[in-house]
């Protein structure tokens, strides 16, 4: 068990070296050794799986006799076989992919280290391997997307990448160095038994240790999640390599719900750090699935996807849901590295078709589809509201019967109603012979998806945290009060239901706008195409920054 802990990151960094050595010799053929090298940790990763699975506990391994600790415990066993799996993908891809582009050797040795890097940082046992793996995956991811040299782009926006990482590693940082002061202890297993067995004495200026801790960590998180605000990076760091867009977005950008996981503990003992949490997660998720809509970039728009899709995983993580984010994370990891590895192909498809709607008439008379079929309003109007809801509630009344007595389990069955109703809405919408084929097959698609979403996490979530009284303090840590919970649920509903209102209005009357509606909706348009304006806000403030501290310079001589 213990060679396997250090086999498994040991072999990527083993593998960089001997391509860096043999590069030279073996010519592009030593890109064999990386895969190979690659698929050997990922078998071993699967291996520890299966071992914890069968039983063996949470186990620490020192690395050569120091300090530094590598944990084996079910969430980085998960974890390993999640990024070794996808890293492994990426390697045989890019062997093709990269094949005419410069220092093709020199690509693997980074994708090697980097896939070391990320297996040290889910397997970190204690603060300082843990800082040194994070900060490793920022330098490396710098290095990565700019893998060509030429390109003045990619360097720019890597260097954005790595400026905003560092800005979030800053609070990480400040968060070890307290937690090591208070318990004189680097050792995440032994900070977490000090903290359980009496969270409360200590202090930070007066305020409670543990949310500020928590506070720092959430920070942490959202820099690396591309939370709103700090999210300007993902969606421009698109001129790097393909493979290195797939991992990114498929491995590097859901770290921060694996931190959050990770430092559970504190947050269970936290006030209302998951709170603001939650609210910083939701906002993302809707700002980013609106700024996807407008982007006339495919890489571009799947960075928008990502960043809404980070926004809801960490959004699951404010309402205790932490189970939950780590299966969401595993889940887009792996169809969002599909569509950046398959963009090339759709990018083909689109010259041939763009997929651009006509209108009605067109369509008949010229391609000769099928006009919609129209099923009654009303009945519409019951099945899109209804059938969702009853679903959701039959599948987590099977899963648990006390389920329904946690505000965050209302939250998702919430917003599960609200995707399932957007679906057959949707479906209503499109043009079929057979609308109401259509509709059945979603419905039933639906269930399908449900009912394994809902079996599957709570796997997760017996996995994850097999202590009842630690899922319950999870639980309760991210309880909102009655009042607030229910304004905000009412809030949503009711912004949704007003855009179905506003989208049946405009299909039944046209898109017909008077002078007045035609203006605010090219505003609304422009702000969102333009992202808010924050990328324009961050670029005059750097050049007034840099501006600044040239005048500084000259004032005070240094150069």
């Amino acid at each position: 068990m213990e060679q396997i802990i250090i086999l498994i990151p040991g072999l990527p960094i083993l593998s960089a070296l001997l391509t860096h050595l043999l590069g030279s010799r073996m010519g592009r053929r030593v890109a064999r050794l990386s895969v190979t090298g690659t698929m050997l940790t990922f078998g071993l990763s699967v291996a520890a799986l299966w071992m914890v699975i069968a039983g063996h506990g949470p186990q620490t391994v020192s690395l050569f006799g120091s300090g530094a600790l590598l944990l084996l415990d079910p969430l980085s066993t998960l974890m390993t076989v999640v990024i070794a799996g996808i890293s492994l993908v990426v390697h045989v891809y890019s062997l093709r992919y990269m094949a005419e582009e410069v220092g093709y050797s020199r690509f693997f040795v980074l994708l090697d280290l980097m896939t070391a890097s990320l297996l040290v940082m889910v397997t970190a046992g204690d603060l300082l391997t843990l800082l040194i793996a994070w900060q490793l995956v920022g330098v490396l991811l710098y290095f990565l997307l700019g893998q060509n040299t030429r390109d003045v782009y990619a360097y720019r926006y890597a260097f954005w990448t790595k400026i905003t990482y560092r800005i979030g590693d800053l609070p990480l940082l400040i968060a070890a160095v307290l937690l090591y002061q208070a318990y004189g202890t680097g050792s995440l297993p032994a900070i977490f038994e000090q903290i359980s067995t009496d969270p409360g004495p200590h202090q930070v200026l007066g305020w409670p240790l543990m949310d500020v801790v928590a506070g720092l960590i959430a920070l942490a998180a959202f820099a690396r999640s591309a939370q709103f605000l700090l999210h300007t990076w993902l969606p421009y760091s698109m001129s790097g390599p393909t493979p290195v867009s797939a991992l990114m977005h498929a491995g590097i950008v859901n770290a921060g719900g694996f931190l959050i996981n990770r430092f559970a503990p504190v947050f269970v003992h936290s006030s209302e750090i998951l709170h603001w949490v939650f609210i910083v997660g939701l906002v993302t998720a809707v700002i980013g699935s609106v700024l996807m809509l407008t982007q006339n970039d495919i890489k571009k728009s799947l960075g928008y996807s990502t960043m809404g899709q980070m926004g809801f995983m960490i959004m699951e993580c404010g309402i205790g849901a932490f189970s939950l984010a780590i299966y969401h994370l595993i889940a887009h990891g792996l169809f969002k590295g599909t569509l950046f590895l398959g963009a090339g192909n759709v990018i083909h498809a689109a010259r041939g078709d763009d997929g651009v709607p006509k209108e009605d008439l067109y369509t008949f008379v010229v391609e000769r589809r099928p006009v919609r079929q129209r099923v009654p309003w009303r009945l519409m109007a019951a099945i899109t509201l209804l059938v969702p809801i009853t679903i959701l509630v039959a599948a987590h009344w099977l899963v648990a019967e006390d389920y329904f007595q946690k505000q965050s389990a209302i939250v998702l069955l919430f917003f599960g109603w609200i995707t399932g109703a957007q679906l057959i809405f949707t479906t209503y919408r499109m043009r079929t012979r057979n609308l109401r084929r259509l509709i059945t097959l979603s419905i039933f698609s639906f269930a399908v998806v449900v009912l394994g979403y809902t079996l599957i996490s709570h796997a997760f979530d017996l996995f994850l945290y097999p202590d009842p009284a630690f899922r319950e303090q999870i639980y309760a840590a991210a309880d909102f009060d009655l009042f607030w919970f229910d304004l905000l649920m009412g809030l949503i509903a009711l912004v949704i239901i007003f855009g179905w209102i506003i989208i049946s209005f405009t299909d039944q009357n046209g898109n017909h706008k008077g002078q007045y509606r035609r203006r605010l909706w090219l505003s609304f348009y422009a702000l969102i195409s333009r992202e808010f304006y924050l990328t324009d806000l961050y670029t005059r403030f750097s050049r007034a920054l840099l501006t600044f501290a040239g005048r500084l310079n000259l004032w005070l001589r240094w150069i």
